[in-house]
């Protein structure tokens, strides 16, 4: 890919109550504010070498009963450890409910863990927003985005 050409993204979510989607909507809106080639994807209907025809993949997942993986993305999860991603940079965010403390947001540590089992290099540290994301949460998504650009320029170079 040639060093001029956009940056390339992929935002993965998975949502029940729309507070995941709302997240990577956000998120989408700064990759693309900053000039980033954004594709969005429920998790359910991506398959994990998608993620290799990207500069940058997001993972938006909830955590579900107990700190449960989401059903919808299992496979996709279980895929992670399969495929050689070392040539992306990525990031993972995500809603949870702060009333559950004990697993807030569990699985995007697990996510995050399993990523890095494709040789992934993480671009951003983890966000987490308490439900929807209000203003503060945006301004932590925008850290978080442009810390992520930030290393995917740093490796086309």
């Amino acid at each position: 890919m040639p060093e001029n050409s956009p940056l390339t993204a992929q935002v993965v979510f998975a949502t029940i109550t729309g507070n995941n989607e709302a997240v990577a909507d956000v998120i989408i809106a700064d990759l693309e504010a900053a000039g980033v080639q954004v594709k969005k994807t429920e998790i359910s209907q991506t398959e994990v070498d998608e993620l290799a025809q990207v500069d940058i993949a997001i993972i938006v997942p909830y955590t579900y009963d107990g700190g449960s993986l989401p059903d919808e993305g299992l496979d996709f999860y279980d895929d992670l450890a399969d495929i050689d991603l070392s040539q992306i940079i990525y990031g993972v965010a995500g809603s949870g409910d702060l009333y559950y403390e004990d697993t807030y947001c569990l699985a995007l540590d697990s996510f995050d863990t399993q990523i890095q089992k494709s040789g992934a290099k993480k671009g951003a540290d983890i966000v987490r927003v308490d439900l929807r994301p209000e203003e503060e949460d945006k301004k932590h998504l925008q850290v978080f985005v442009d810390d992520l650009i930030a290393a995917a320029q740093a490796t086309k170079q």
